[in-house]
C-alpha cells in the first residue's frame, strides 16, 4: 500500500513540475491558427459601401430604363 501511494505522489509532483515548468498553455494556444470570427453585416465595410451605393442610385423601372424626373 505504500508504495501504491509513493507512486501517487510521485506522479503528482511530476505533473506539477511539467505544469509548473515544461507546459505553457499561452504558448500553446498562439502556435493554433486562429480563425476570423464572422462579422455581422452591420459591421462589415463592404457591404456598407455596397449598401450606400445602392441607395444612392434611383430605381429603375421593368424595362431597364430610368424613370423620367
Amino acid at each position: 500500500m505504500i508504495y501504491l501511494l509513493a507512486a501517487v505522489g510521485a506522479i503528482t509532483v511530476v505533473v506539477l513540475l511539467w505544469r509548473a515548468f515544461g507546459a505553457n498553455p499561452a504558448e500553446a494556444v498562439e502556435r493554433r491558427p486562429r480563425r476570423a470570427a464572422p462579422i455581422a453585416p452591420d459591421d462589415d465595410p463592404d457591404f456598407l459601401r455596397r449598401l450606400g451605393e445602392k441607395k444612392k442610385k434611383p430605381p429603375k423601372d421593368g424595362d431597364g430604363s430610368q424613370p423620367p424626373t
